[in-house]
């Protein structure tokens, strides 16, 4: 039985592509229901492995999707979500359709950015000031934003952003700004994601 693997959920006009898929497919669709569109692609499990490779084709998928039609908007669903027909994933669709609509209106014509500071090796920082000097810089331009957590002793600063595409170079020189203001921080930012960390719907059982 071929089973459906979704990358996530948009109210857009239906897609259809050849790509390097997630478990080996090679084909991208969508299946609907009244003004939704899950995108998926076929697999033969409910219950995916998450390779660091299917992670990534997941990841590609969501941004080809993004990137099409001059930037389309998509709920995007973690990794593993498969279902085992139509059927199921049309229920789902009906039964969240308001979580679904209030998601897309959220993150419409929106991206995530995410921003790492990392001090330089033996590097004497003040994090609080740091902080008020990213805040400062950034969230004027950001709609929103959500801290992640500080793994490292040296990462002194880990957030991710949302922003409205039209927005995204006023928000790249703001980064560029703070990087050449700031030599004693190592700058990781990263992006354009599908908005993750902006959107929480659940979405059920998978049978």
């Amino acid at each position: 039985m071929t089973n459906r693997y979704v990358y996530g959920v948009m109210a857009d006009d239906p897609v259809e592509f050849e790509t390097d898929a997630v478990g080996g497919a090679d084909h991208v669709y969508t299946v609907s229901h009244r003004r939704l569109s899950a995108v998926v692609s076929n697999i033969d499990t409910t219950a995916p492995e998450e390779t660091d490779e299917d992670a990534q084709r997941h990841d590609d998928v969501l941004r080809e999707v993004m990137d099409r039609d001059g930037g389309r908007t998509i709920v995007p669903m973690q990794f593993g979500m498969a279902f085992e027909s139509d059927r199921a994933l049309k229920n789902v669709l009906r039964g969240a359709r308001p979580a679904f609509r209030r998601a897309i209106n959220d993150i419409e014509g929106r991206i995530e950015l995410g921003l790492k500071l990392v001090r330089e090796e033996n590097a004497d920082v003040d994090t609080d000031a740091i902080e008020e000097a990213v805040e400062d810089e950034l969230e004027p331009i950001a709609a929103q934003s959500v801290p992640n957590d500080l793994f490292s002793d040296r990462l002194v600063f880990n957030r991710s952003y949302l922003v409205e595409r039209d927005d995204r170079e006023r928000f790249d020189e703001a980064v560029a700004r703070f990087e050449d203001e700031h030599d004693d921080l190592i700058v990781r930012y990263t992006g354009p994601f599908a908005p993750y960390s902006f959107v929480d719907v659940k979405i059920g059982a998978q049978r």
